[in-house]
């Protein structure tokens, strides 16, 4: 799958034009399988507002509760359209960004058929036993499977429970990519929700399943917000809304020094397209400084400096960028660049690597373009 790159306003010269700190979400490819005839996001969708998604319910008396610094909304069973207890969960600036939907007694799969061949296809992601008190037939662990699909910016996840005959739908998440984390219906506090009941006597316990953080939530929910505002999962770039976002996962912080240092680069990012380069420089040295090993926070680096005009600096980066990745075509783009004035024969090189990496890429068409005029320019010197 592939992706556009984050592409920032650029310094344009007489003979230069320098592509911007790119933050590319991460590549998933190739897309698996994701067809199905069980549409649980009739009346909705992802990213939809807030208000948008009351309106689209109406006469439905919701229970609402806080999410970390968002909201969820929940509807009970016996008031949803798919007999499941749903929940939508929104940030704090009313978008959208995951549901949720249980099947406490199983939802049974044998009328979905195009489902169940999709789910047949898909590799399991995670396989364990599962304890559910309200299935009728069953009193004790069964056996489950957590599948995972999606497109090129949304995940959805099916909690299946295992039955040659009859395999039941018990849980299912659909979230924009960066909050995925937030949204497994293997998470603890969605598998509780699934042993929720009145009923005595029915299945064991096992406290222990689940997974659970092992960094802040508050942390990972705003950077998970700065994310979607830095990348465009919901329509457009909102490079402020991304600042303030980073900035309140600092607070909270992390413990992983991975997660410190990507925090550190998308705070670098933010910077410079806020215009404040000493900081931008500040923050991706700092993630540098904890994953040294990083070509795409080199290359940002590199960018900076130049905006800086500090030249040996940028040119340094950029080659330490391509040395880190070879095949890193932006990297390479701007390498070239850098090299156009002083060494011609090898900004050429560098272009038509630069063409070849991206060739048949639709998103770097008009940079293809430019790379094109640059060498034609540079052959006629």
């Amino acid at each position: 799958m592939h992706r556009r790159l984050l592409l920032l306003p650029v310094l344009l010269t007489t003979f230069a034009l320098w592509t911007g700190c790119e933050t590319p979400p991460p590549q998933r490819a190739p897309l698996p399988p994701s067809e199905s005839d069980l549409d649980l996001l009739k009346s909705t969708k992802l990213c939809d507002s807030r208000q948008a998604f009351i309106d689209k319910h109406p006469g439905i008396a919701p229970q609402t509760q806080a999410w970390g610094s968002g909201q969820e909304i929940r509807i009970p069973a016996e008031r949803s359209p798919s007999k499941g207890e749903e929940s939508y969960f929104f940030d704090e600036d009313g978008t959208l960004v995951g549901t949720l939907f249980l099947f406490r007694s199983g939802l049974d799969l044998g009328p979905y058929k195009t489902l169940r061949y999709t789910l047949s296809r898909l590799k399991p992601s995670l396989e364990f036993y599962l304890t559910v008190a309200e299935l009728a037939d069953r009193q004790n662990m069964a056996f489950s499977t957590l599948y995972d699909t999606g497109d090129e910016k949304t995940t959805t996840r099916y909690l299946v429970l295992n039955d040659p005959t009859t395999p039941r739908l018990l849980a299912a998440s659909f979230t924009i990519d960066p909050y995925v984390k937030l949204f497994s219906p293997y998470r603890k506090e969605f598998l509780e929700r699934l042993r929720e009941t009145t009923q005595q006597g029915g299945g064991q316990h096992l406290d222990t399943q689940g997974a659970e953080d092992k960094e802040p939530f508050a942390s990972l929910q705003q950077f998970a917000r700065g994310q979607t505002a830095q990348l465009a999962y919901c329509g457009t770039k909102n490079q402020p809304l991304a600042l303030d976002a980073y900035q309140k996962a600092n607070v909270s912080g992390f413990t992983s020094t991975v997660w410190q240092a990507e925090l550190h680069h998308r705070l670098g990012v933010s910077w410079e397209a806020a215009g404040n380069l000493e900081k931008a420089k500040s923050e991706l040295l700092a993630s540098l400084a904890k994953r040294p090993n990083s070509p795409e926070v080199v290359n940002n680096l590199g960018y900076v400096y130049s905006k800086l005009g500090e030249k040996q600096n940028a040119l340094a980066s950029f080659e330490k960028a391509v040395l880190m990745r070879p095949n890193y075509a932006i990297a390479r783009f701007n390498l070239a660049e850098a090299v156009a004035d002083t060494n011609p024969k090898r900004a050429i090189t560098e272009y038509e690597t630069y063409l070849a990496l991206t060739e048949g890429i639709p998103e770097e068409a008009d940079r293809g373009a430019l790379a094109q005029n640059r060498v034609k320019a540079l052959k006629h010197q």
